[in-house]
């Protein structure tokens, strides 16, 4: 089995280290191909207008002057000379609960593998200074192992969120659907040092539906949340009754 990895928190964060030394355990080979610095929040963007660089770190990742989109896309159409199994996204510090799966580059990363073809996972954990990455990487480990023998469906990927416990105080695993918060607060507006206007994007709103069933729900409760994503946006339930009104 051949993994590509990637993530938004930069080739030298904790997270694609634990979750690269866990994935070793199962592939013949991997291949870590991460942003050269912080891109979270980029969410699916690529960068077309510039040209992209990739280094070779001391300990064998690439890393691009990117996004994490950039990043996978380098991978899967230039960078490789075989065809890899799957592609793996994270352990991303902070998870990406509800509205979060818009910005996230974690999750653009796998969707931006499954655009291309491949069976793809986003993983992160519910701390920003998370203690038990070992805990994810070993519920990505499990995951892999299930996708091998039953593949994902061609149009969607999974959004894991793990709780930052020791392994053995996971309350269980739960499949969920998205939650969501409230609007974000405002930005948070200040001055540089020559007195010119800037502002700083405001917190991500606190929970509102967040009950049992939702990745919330489950993430609060010490359980692995596993949220299936579509590729395809379309509302085709709204078809119908939009068609109905432009005619009118």
């Amino acid at each position: 089995m051949r993994i590509v990895i990637s993530n938004d928190d930069g080739y030298r964060a904790a997270g694609i280290v634990a979750l690269a030394e866990a994935m070793r355990e199962l592939a013949d080979e991997i291949i870590v191909v991460a942003p050269e610095r912080d891109r979270s929040a980029a969410s699916s963007s690529l960068t077309v207008r510039d040209p992209l660089r990739v280094f070779t770190a001391d300990n064998g990742y690439l890393y691009v002057n990117g996004t994490p989109s950039d990043c996978v896309h380098l991978a899967l159409t230039g960078l490789l000379d075989y065809e890899p199994d799957m592609v793996i996204s994270g352990i991303n510090a902070g998870a990406n609960l509800g509205d979060d799966v818009i910005y996230s580059g974690t999750v653009a990363a796998a969707m931006e593998g499954r655009f291309l073809g491949y069976p793809a996972v986003a993983v992160s954990i519910n701390s920003m200074n998370a203690e038990h990455y070992a805990t994810a990487a070993r519920v990505a480990q499990r995951l892999v192992n299930r996708i091998q023998n039953r593949s994902l469906p061609a149009d969607s990927i999974l959004n894991v969120n793990v709780p930052d416990v020791p392994w053995e105080r996971l309350a269980g695993w739960e499949v969920t659907r998205l939650g969501n918060r409230h609007k974000s607060e405002k930005v948070i507006q200040g001055c540089d040092p020559r007195g010119e206007p800037i502002y700083w994007v405001g917190p991500a709103g606190a929970e509102q539906d967040s009950g049992p069933g939702t990745d919330f729900h489950a993430i609060n409760n010490n359980r692995v949340s596993i949220t299936p994503l579509q590729i395809d946006l379309t509302r085709y339930e709204h078809l119908e009754s939009l068609a109905r009104w432009i005619q009118e």
